[in-house]
């Protein structure tokens, strides 16, 4: 009850002191965030934080399956994309476990 108390009342704030800055204020804001994410030191930052995300989820992902790919359910192994191998489900379905037809 404590976090949505304060997650209100940070609510209230910002939309009083957006407010009070105005238009002028919003369109400057957004300006500089528009720039910032143009700058190719943060592109590079971003695509290189992502890269590594996606290599720890996929050697993470390696690891479970490994130790319960086996121990999961057929009706679930069909829809993970790395475990319908081990089934016989998931032919004809993308990744999100849908037909393409």
């Amino acid at each position: 009850m404590r976090y949505k108390v304060t997650f209100v009342v940070g609510l209230a704030l910002g939309y009083v002191l957006g407010t009070r800055a105005g238009r002028e204020r919003y369109e400057q804001l957004r300006k500089s965030a528009r720039q910032l994410a143009q700058n190719p030191a943060v592109r590079n930052a971003a695509e290189t934080a992502g890269q590594t995300g996606r290599e720890f989820a996929g050697k993470a992902f390696t690891a479970v399956s490994q130790k319960v790919g086996d121990a999961v359910p057929d009706s679930l192994a069909g829809r993970v994309r790395g475990l319908r191998g081990r089934v016989g489900g998931g032919a004809g379905e993308d990744d999100w476990g849908t037909s393409n037809t």
